[in-house]
């Protein structure tokens, strides 16, 4: 499965492919089973934010097994764990926060989590 980090500017993880349009992460989405999706919100002047995603993702009911906010900006974390929240299934983990480092080092290594 795949993992997918959702961001326009900072570096992509080890162990994760990199989106840094909505477009191509929604795309990678529908592309199959993902196990991690870690979302951004300002995604640039000229794409829509990491909150379009949210809702497309509720919409379409495409949801991975662990979702991660990591967003620095605070009302955009809020509106995609709003959206997100009363439609997760109980398959899937939603976190209101970034990854955290042993989390990170799980993925990394490809260590089950």
């Amino acid at each position: 499965m795949m993992n997918i980090y959702m961001d326009d500017m900072r570096r992509r993880p080890s162990g994760f492919a990199l989106a840094r349009t909505t477009g191509e992460c929604l795309l990678m989405l529908r592309s199959g089973p993902i196990d991690v999706l870690s979302l951004d919100y300002d995604m640039g002047p000229d794409d829509f934010s990491g909150g379009e995603v949210a809702k497309r993702m509720v919409l379409e009911g495409l949801f991975p097994r662990e979702i991660y906010l990591h967003t620095s900006s605070l009302e955009g974390r809020k509106e995609m764990y709003e959206t997100l929240y009363p439609a997760v299934p109980a398959s899937t983990l939603l976190h209101n926060g970034p990854l955290g480092f042993e989390r990170l080092q799980e993925i990394a290594t490809g260590a089950a989590g």
